[in-house]
């Protein structure tokens, strides 16, 4: 790693220049290498950056403390997520990148949301997996169309539903263009998130071009 460079983390170029780079943020427990098979299955070709959580809670990797479960410690939340944002910077500019969109699962897509709202400029959109509000006090911020897919699940006893539908309606009321999708499932990942990201992220991919 370069000085600049401060999480740990994995890097796979692109095989394919028109898709979107992604930023692969994962669980409480996971690592750099968690989201890799994910994002290459979302993803084809797509260059993957995947950093490591810096914060351990009874050993396991996260990128921010919490209270408890669904309490957000969240000074540390604002604090984690600018050390994050200028390591996407770094990253941007060791691996030459354009802004990525954030693939993030869980504690990855709470993280994920808290970029959107403190430092948007460093992602193209989001890929937020079971997420939760980041804030509760929102920050105002800016997201001028920037795409956001939410994927929450209706049977996810860590996620409430209410929880998720008020980030979706503050990340529009910011200007994001959201997509919210309840799937049949709980807190795990399923075939039905691949498939929904999969599909969400080549009609993104479909409108850069023809803009192009």
């Amino acid at each position: 790693m370069t000085e600049a460079l401060t999480f740990v983390h994995r890097y796979e170029p692109a095989a394919r220049s028109s898709a979107p780079a992604l930023l692969l943020l994962h669980g409480t427990g996971g690592n750099e290498d968690d989201l890799l098979p994910l994002g290459q299955m979302i993803a084809p070709g797509a260059a993957l950056l995947s950093p490591r959580g810096k914060v351990l809670e009874h050993g396991m990797p996260r990128f921010f403390r919490r209270l408890a479960e669904g309490v957000f410690d969240e000074a540390d939340v604002r604090a984690r997520a600018l050390e994050l944002a200028d390591f996407i910077e770094a990253a941007r500019e060791e691996y030459g990148l354009p802004a990525p969109v954030a693939l993030g699962y869980s504690n990855g897509a709470n993280i994920a949301s808290a970029l959107l709202y403190l430092r948007p400029e460093v992602l193209g959109g989001a890929i937020l997996l079971r997420a939760m509000v980041p804030l509760s006090a929102a920050p105002e911020a800016r997201l001028d169309g920037k795409p956001v897919l939410i994927l929450s699940g209706a049977m996810d006893p860590i996620v409430p539903a209410a929880n998720a539908g008020h980030l979706a309606s503050a990340l529009q009321d910011a200007g994001a263009a959201v997509t919210h999708r309840t799937l049949p499932v709980g807190h795990e990942l399923s075939q039905a998130d691949i498939g929904a990201a999969r599909n969400w992220l080549a009609a993104l991919e479909a409108g850069a071009s023809a803009a192009a």
